[in-house]
């Protein structure tokens, strides 16, 4: 018997030096550098001039740290927002930029100072300045280089930085716009404050945190009332020597130093308890969870019971007073605390009577200046009383002589045994103390401490004062955040409710690095100057020598021959960061440093937090200068957490590094996974996450790899579309519809839509389905056949399409891919959006026959696993003659199928047996046509006869 012949070498296999294995950590960067090199985005710029301009406006992170995992998916976002847009044909610049000044740079570097034991205010302020700039720079250059990495394309050669002296000039300029309007005012009004930091916060640079405090009951004893049945019970107590105290509760013990008046709830209900031997006044609702938490108090035990001797409403006690715990100490204590209407006031917790400090509260602000009270001050920058307070001042010492003063954010100094208690125990007004009520406080996000209400003289934007043109700010704003396209939709609500009940713009902070509010106060009257020369003036100081033209030395330079320097201070505050970044649009959008930019911005993209940072500040800004927002869209995105669904931190162990993964993964695999996440709520990574996206990853690679492997040697084309077989038509129709979704999925920004249908459109409708019917033609036809010519030109059209639609996901790997095939081609990020055949197919129709092809390999697996055939080219199958739609022969059946055989029955269930044909020697499909095994079948026989007569 002769040997039969080996006919390997007449099957056309797929050839690529494409490899599978990517290797993405030491290939990505040479890819990187020849980008650079070649100037790509400068070269996609010329290649966009003139078309239609999209700008999305990049919000400027600090510059204080490397780059972290939202850093990565914000600009992955940003990224593919430019990208698709740019391959949609628009020019779609990216300037990226950075925030430069405020108290994340001065912290870092105040923490550089305090580690080499130094004080910095002992440094003069130019030269602290100098270390704030070049510790920014440092960390500019330094995410510029990991940003780069990722495969953000931008002009990162130009960026814009707040510190830039343009771009101060720019702030400043922008300041005098609203002075010489008239809409700064400088008033004395609580604002956040962090002790530890010495410095005014804005809402944005707060956090929430739970803590435990020390809550306390405080008698005021009432020595006055214009009530006179409460002046009876008054006079009648007093008369058996005993007192009628005002009980008070509160969780900030340290306030009540500087306590000066008391507030009611008109409408409330109030009783007077006789209590043991005083008497207590307190509204009636909380009366009895008031005694309770009294229960251990001297002023209930060993008592004889309580009754009720008065009842009233609160608009009865108008006129009431009472005097401070402290009273004997003189001076500011021994002034009347007044009974104040207060509607703030409720029965939610507490004894429905609240002290009224107006240096800590913006209630008790409002409420004590209308009635006379103004804030005495006695907290001090960083949170001790003043020396010079006759309760916990200077010189304030314990009976073991250290000074009892401390930090009011001290834990001990308020706790039960601190001073504060300690002393209004001995005055005998401390009713109850517990150091365990539960609650949220406020915190500075920076140094983590918490903070207070603190009332300083700052300089501040009024909210709801008339502008000219018409409106107030809040109402402009308003009706801008109305007219704003928020994706999603929630953003509109989140920013609107911040809006709407947001207090007067706090401009001012007293640190040392950041723009100077550049204004100059006339002494004794306290307005600032409004002249449009000085400003002038001081906005081109600025631009030559950045805020450290900001000088008493030049004080007389700037105000010129017209003023007297005598009569004018300089404000030493600089601008809260938030008016810096609110600036970004006018010295960026606007300053035609970058030609292709424009203003407003398409879009503005951030997290979820900057409905109250960023994202107002601009609105608030540009409202203000301009009449309108900076932006008319605004997408924002939620918080990457660990695996577990916890927020990340270091001492969880739980936060995932992209300068890590990059190395170990590839920065693909990061864009992978940030573009595959519902970035619009929060989302999730860690390890087995990332793994996965790894998965998703080498399919996407495969298919790309099969498709340069196939295309080997590619020159033909589909030829008449009558020869078209009905397959390539059908995906030919799934190719237009995934190109009208994706355009769809990149229009709105749904990038995890885009990415989900790219990834599920390579594995489902491509490798699992088209390529795997397909490989036998490819194989084995010949290359004169009409099929494998028209699969080929399909497969060449798809190709053109999907590394298209992958190049702003897999930036890296899409260059890699088209470079493969076309390695004097350009790059692939200079192509634009793919022009894709409009062909429609009976989709139900397909539709049916992919589900009868499940049930098919469904049936076959069992035969497969137990090892009656190896493949379903071994299996002849019986479907439902129901089942198979229209149009389809059995011989069509059996090629989709990939079966020996395919028949149609009467039965309801798919059945499958072992075929009885013999297998082709060099196709390997067992068919009537094969005489025995190893034999070819008719096709294979005219294919090798051709390359034969060829040879």
């Amino acid at each position: 018997m002769s040997e039969k012949r080996d006919y390997r070498d007449t099957v056309f296999l797929p050839k690529t030096d494409f490899p599978m294995k990517a290797g993405l950590p030491a290939k990505e960067p040479k890819i990187a550098a020849r980008w650079e090199e070649e100037g790509l985005y400068r070269q996609l710029r010329e290649a966009r001039a003139g078309r239609e301009t999209f700008v999305l406006h990049d919000g400027p992170p600090y510059a204080n740290g490397d780059m972290h995992i939202g850093h990565a998916l914000n600009h992955t976002l940003k990224d593919m927002v430019c990208r698709t847009q740019n391959l949609m044909g628009r020019d779609a610049p990216y300037v990226p930029g950075w925030d430069c000044h405020g108290l994340p740079i001065e912290w870092k570097v105040e923490e550089q100072y305090r580690k080499k034991k130094l004080d910095k205010k002992a440094v003069p302020p130019a030269e602290f300045r100098a270390e704030c700039r070049a510790y920014a720079q440092k960390w500019v250059d330094v995410q510029r280089e990991q940003l780069k990495r990722l495969g953000i394309m931008g002009d990162w050669d130009n960026p814009y930085l707040t510190m830039q002296f343009d771009s101060e000039a720019t702030i400043v300029a922008e300041l005098m716009k609203f002075a010489e309007a008239g809409n700064l005012y400088r008033g004395s009004k609580p604002v956040m404050w962090s002790p530890v930091e010495e410095t005014a916060l804005a809402e944005a640079e707060v956090e929430y945190e739970d803590i435990t405090s020390t809550q306390i009951d405080v008698a005021f004893e009432i020595v006055a009332t214009n009530d006179e049945n409460l002046a009876d019970a008054l006079t009648a107590a007093n008369s058996m020597g005993s007192k009628v105290m005002a009980v008070i509760w509160t969780t900030t013990p340290w306030t009540i130093p500087v306590n000066q008046a008391l507030a009611y709830g008109p409408d409330i209900s109030y009783v007077l308890v006789h209590a043991g031997g005083d008497y207590l006044l307190l509204a009636e609702e909380l009366m009895n969870e008031t005694l309770k938490r009294l229960d251990q108090s001297p002023w209930l035990r060993g008592g004889s019971g309580w009754n009720i001797a008065w009842v009233g409403k609160g608009s009865d006690l108008a006129g009431t007073v009472a005097r401070h715990p402290m009273h004997h100490l003189g001076g500011f204590y021994a002034k009347p605390r007044p009974f104040l209407p207060g509607d703030f006031v409720t029965t939610d917790s507490g004894t429905g009577l609240v002290h009224m400090s107006p240096d800590h509260g913006e209630d008790d602000f409002l409420l004590c200046r209308a009635n006379g009270l103004e804030p005495v001050f006695a907290v001090m920058a960083d949170g001790r009383y003043r020396d010079d307070w006759e309760w916990l001042g200077a010189g304030d010492l314990d009976e073991n002589g250290k000074e009892r003063r401390r930090s009011v954010i001290n834990k001990p100094f308020n706790s039960p045994e601190g001073p504060i208690c300690s002393d209004l125990r001995e005055a005998g007004a401390l009713l109850s103390a517990s150091d365990d009520y539960q609650h949220s406080y406020p915190h500075s996000w920076r140094s983590k401490a918490k903070v207070i209400y603190r009332c300083t003289p700052q300089w501040f934007v009024p909210m709801d004062k008339e502008l000219g043109g018409g409106g107030t700010l809040r109402s402009r704003a308003m009706s801008e955040i109305e007219r704003v396209r928020f994706i999603p939709e929630k953003g509109r609500r989140r920013i609107g409710s911040m809006v709407e009940g947001r207090p007067d713009w706090v401009l001012s902070r007293q640190r040392a690095w950041g723009v100077p509010i550049t204004l100059f106060v006339k002494n004794g009257t306290g307005e600032y100057l409004q002249d449009p020369e000085v400003n002038a003036r001081v906005i081109a100081a600025v631009r030559e020598q950045g805020v450290d033209a900001w000088d008493e030395s030049r004080k007389a330079e700037f105000l010129g021959e017209a003023y007297n320097p005598d009569d004018y201070e300089m404000v030493a505050d600089i601008l809260d960061v938030w008016f810096d970044s609110g600036c970004t649009h006018a010295f960026t959008l606007e300053s035609g440093r970058w030609p292709a930019l424009k203003w407003p911005a398409d879009l503005y993209l951030e997290g979820s937090d900057q409905h109250r940072g960023w994202f107002q500040s601009s609105l608030l800004e540009s409202c203000a200068t301009r009449g309108r927002a900076p932006y008319d869209q605004v997408l924002t995105h939620g918080f990457t957490m660990a695996s577990d669904g916890r927020k990340m931190s270091k001492s969880l162990g739980n936060t995932i590094d992209p300068l890590k993964v990059m190395e170990q993964y590839g920065a693909d695999i990061i864009r992978l996974w940030a573009l595959s996440v519902d970035s619009t709520e929060d989302h999730r990574i860690g390890d087995e996450i990332l793994k996965g996206a790894g998965d998703q990853y080498r399919k996407l690679r495969n298919t790309f790899r099969y498709l340069l492997g196939a295309l080997d040697g590619f020159v033909g084309d589909m030829g008449d579309v009558g020869e078209v077989p009905e397959l390539e038509v059908y995906i030919l129709a799934l190719l237009a519809d995934l190109d009208g979704k994706l355009r769809h999925a990149a229009e709105n920004y749904d990038f995890n839509a885009y990415t989900r249908l790219l990834v599920d459109f390579c594995n489902e409708d491509l490798s699992a389905f088209y390529f795997d019917i397909r490989k036998d033609v490819l194989y084995c036809d010949g290359p004169g056949s009409v099929k494998r010519n028209a699969y080929r030109t399909v497969l060449d059209l798809l190709f053109h399409a999907l590394v298209r639609y992958a190049a702003p996901v897999l930036v890296f790997t899409a260059e890699e891919v088209w470079s493969t095939r076309y390695p004097d081609g350009g790059s692939v990020h200079l192509l634009e959006w793919p022009q894709v055949p409009g062909v429609t197919a009976d989709g139900a129709r397909w539709a049916q026959l992919r589900e009868l092809r499940e049930d098919v390999m469904e049936a076959i697996e069992p035969l497969r696993r137990d090892k009656v055939i190896r493949s379903g080219l071994e299996a002849d199958v019986v479907v439902p003659a129901s089942a198979v739609p229209e149009g389809f022969s059995d011989a069509d059946l059996a090629e989709l199928f990939i079966t020996a055989s395919v028949a149609r029955g009467d039965s309801d269930t798919v059945t499958v047996t072992r075929t009885d044909e013999s297998k082709c020697g060099r196709c390997w499909r067992l068919l009537p046509s094969v005489a025995e095994d190893g034999d070819l079948c008719d096709r294979c026989e005219d294919v090798v006869a051709t390359l034969d007569g060829a040879a």
